[in-house]
């Protein structure tokens, strides 16, 4: 690794350079398709594969910087988040036993990040968005202390120029602001990389498109975040609205977001896909080149298209194009950006497989897809995907069909012929696509792990529920069976667990009156509900006042005819945080004599603890 790594200022100098070295790439770039020199007579594949850490209570473990360390390995690189690793697997040539091969690499691997892990008193677990992760591990500290980090965080907030803000619809809806790019670090992908020969790279990427919707629709592994049920693959939704920098305005006008899946098919090479992603999105990261492209190509060497490479690491297409060297020689890859980590290693296999058996069994008549197929058709597939999974009903060349059936009966043939095509393995084929058969017919990631929350929270409170969740995962995921195979949850009985805070008890469904309601009303609600305690808020939402039974029976017959809530509420009312230890809460209620605690962030209320909480 021993370069000589000069740190980047981000200044103005440094940008107007890089500008040009960009321009210079784009330029080199084109000579080198040109004259022939892209690699076209091997095809190789490569993944990388980012993973949760995790402490023993199997919430997040940011202890990144401290693993790597230990680990000592070029492989390892870190995240955003100070709890998140990813492995970079060396590329393999496509043929023979190559799955086998990644799969023995990658586990190795993760016995190595696990070994050291464990040093710290930490579990690695393979998931699209960790259950366990709540509000308090997306602010500021949880980024890894890295310029480049706190860099993409500072520009795309400047360019939004306010908070960002997250709205997801699924079963459940979470809506909040948040003030990091942090939220973008939930999501654990497993990327695949596909080398593609310079003059089949259009129509391969454009069936890359058109069949991403069907291959995340089986793949589906991220179901919750925060507590809620989203969608399928809540990632996709959630990694597109973390990096929106795009501005709210009163004007309709079109905006390409940063992450985004296209707007059209391809029509010319890859330079024009380069070229359009420049001229619609800014310029995020520079750094400080020491040669100019051309001029390394005129000297007869093969550029690394450093300033290309960097900017294109900040465009995030779901189906990127990548540049690369190995071995002296340049090629271009397609990266599969949408596949979540896990459920198991097994699993993940065999989405790499189908994945890429259907690349390289791409049927004659869609090399020019744009004739058989709208684009909008491909781009709505994959949405209506990643909300829906393995319900969708897809539009293919025109008309509706179910995901089962379009896998079942079309794709999974093409992959079988793409991978024998590619002379794999006969048990490798059989084996991996097989995996994706059966998760087709029986349930995929995210169908286990709704269904197993479902099941907990009819026996307990939410935090409870996706620590349990998580924990089952990770004893499952030890198995390395792949998900149509885990055992469910079900035998979980209910036993008491160590809890620490407020916020893991705390009641969070919660009815709440306006401090200008009518006084009558209020009681009547009370009443109906049988309830003891309700927290008043004001028009911004914030908590004012807190209405209790035993305070309204002090205050004997009053007349509610036309008196409101704040005539009669409790005025000064003490509050605890969901991070107030909950002996801490115990003595607060002792010493004040009170029945309850409004649990507050700020001044608004997420929840209320009572006597019978404890």
């Amino acid at each position: 690794m021993g370069e000589h790594i000069v740190e980047s200022k981000f200044d103005e100098e440094e940008r107007k350079a890089f500008v040009q070295h960009l321009i210079e790439d784009i330029r080199a770039l084109e000579l080198m398709m040109m004259d022939g020199l892209i690699e076209d007579d091997i095809q190789r594949i490569g993944a990388e594969q980012e993973m949760c850490l995790i402490n023993r209570e199997y919430r997040p473990a940011p202890l990144s910087l401290d693993v790597i360390r230990d680990i000592n390995d070029p492989h390892f690189t870190t995240e955003l988040a100070s709890y998140n690793l990813e492995a970079n697997l060396d590329p393999v040539k496509l043929g023979g036993n190559c799955f086998s091969t990644v799969e023995k690499q990658l586990n190795a691997l993760l016995e190595k990040a696990k070994t050291h892990a464990a040093k710290h008193g930490a579990k690695v677990l393979l998931t699209g968005i960790l259950p366990t992760i709540s509000k308090d591990e997306l602010g500021m500290d949880f980024m890894t202390p890295i310029p480049r980090y706190y860099r993409i965080n500072d520009v795309l907030k400047a360019w939004r120029g306010d908070d960002f803000t997250l709205r997801i619809k699924g079963v459940d809806e979470l809506s909040l602001h948040h003030d990091s790019v942090l939220f973008e670090a939930c999501n654990t992908s497993f990327q695949l990389h596909l080398q593609v020969r310079p003059d089949d790279f259009i129509k391969s990427y454009n069936w890359a498109q058109a069949i991403a919707g069907p291959v995340l629709g089986a793949s589906c592994n991220s179901p919750l975040l925060l507590g809620k049920e989203l969608w399928k693959e809540t990632r996709i939704a959630l990694f597109q609205q973390s990096l929106d920098t795009r501005k709210w305005t009163n004007a309709v006008k079109e905006q390409v977001a940063r992450v985004f899946f296209g707007e059209r098919w391809q029509e010319e090479s890859v330079v024009q896909i380069f070229k359009e992603d420049i001229s619609t999105h800014r310029i995020v990261l520079t750094k400080p080149i020491e040669k100019n492209s051309l001029e390394i190509l005129k000297e007869g060497n093969i550029p690394k298209l450093e300033a290309l490479n960097l900017f294109n690491s900040t465009v995030y297409r779901w189906n990127r194009p990548c540049y690369g060297v190995g071995n002296g020689k340049p090629h271009l890859r397609i990266e599969n950006r949408y596949i979540p980590s896990g459920p198991s290693i097994t699993d993940q296999m065999a989405n790499f497989a189908f994945w890429v058996g259907l690349m390289l069994g791409r049927p004659k008549k869609f090399d020019n897809i744009p004739t058989i197929m709208d684009f909008r058709e491909a781009k709505l597939n994959f949405i209506k995907s990643a909300m829906n999974g393995r319900q969708t009903v897809f539009t293919w060349l025109g008309m509706p069909i179910t995901l089962k059936k379009l896998v079942l009966g079309e794709l999974l043939p093409i992959a079988y012929k793409g991978l024998k095509k590619a002379n794999i393995d006969d048990g490798d084929i059989q084996n991996l696509l097989g995996i994706v058969e059966t998760r087709v017919r029986l349930g995929t990631g995210a169908e286990w792990q709704i269904r197993n929350y479902r099941e907990l929270r009819k026996q307990m409170k939410q935090d409870s529920a996706l620590v349990q969740l998580t924990k089952a995962m990770y004893a499952n995921q030890k198995t390395n069976k792949p998900v149509h195979e885990w055992s469910s949850i079900k035998e979980i009985a209910k036993k008491k667990e160590s809890f620490k805070w407020v916020g893991q008890i705390m009641s969070t469904r919660l009815m709440k009156l306006y401090e200008d309601d009518f006084a009558n009303l209020a009681i009547s609600i009370m009443q109906w509900n049988n309830i003891h305690h309700l927290p008043v808020e004001n028009t911004k939402g914030e908590l004012v006042g807190l209405l209790t039974w035993s305070h309204i029976e002090k205050l004997g017959q009053i007349d509610t005819n036309g008196a409101r809530v704040s005539d009669i509420m409790i005025k000064n009312v003490i509050t605890v945080q969901p991070k107030t230890e909950i002996p801490m809460a115990k003595k607060i209620m002792k010493e004040h004599q009170i029945g309850c605690l409004p649990v507050c962030v700020d001044s608004n209320v997420v929840g209320i603890i009572s006597k019978v909480d404890l």
